[in-house]
């Protein structure tokens, strides 16, 4: 699951700032002076909302079907996209040792070619997480 989709209830309130909440996440609250704000402040609530849902290893809650959210009188819908790759590389790219085997006709010719091999390891990992 590598991106996530949810829906957020803006409501404006009488002094024109506005709150934001998440149906599927009840925990998940942020408020703003203006859209702006709002909507900056309920993207970053969304993020610690789903990494603590991560760290705590609890299942992440499945995103609701836009059509079924009514957002009610001075309230509208707005879709945030949680790119769950995109926050690990952000937030966790501390190093890793791993050890291998490869034939050593590989090797030398990778040698042989100046290739590094850490990096293209990580490439390759990377294009495989992608395609799934």
């Amino acid at each position: 699951m590598e991106k996530l989709f949810y829906p957020a209830v803006f409501r404006i309130a009488e002094e024109g700032s506005f709150t934001v909440s998440f149906p599927d996440i009840p925990e998940c609250l942020a408020q703003g002076d203006d859209l702006t704000q709002a909507y900056e402040m309920a993207a970053d609530a969304l993020e610690l909302a789903v990494s603590t849902y991560e760290k705590q290893q609890r299942p992440l809650p499945v995103g609701s079907d836009p059509r079924a959210v009514a957002p009610g009188a001075d309230a509208f819908l707005v879709i945030f996209e949680f790119d769950m790759l995109a926050y690990k590389r952000r937030t966790n790219s501390r190093a890793v040792k791993k050890t291998l085997s490869i034939p050593q006709w590989m090797n030398e010719a990778a040698t042989a070619r100046g290739l590094n091999f850490s990096q293209v390891l990580q490439e390759a990992l990377l294009a495989k997480i992608q395609t799934g």
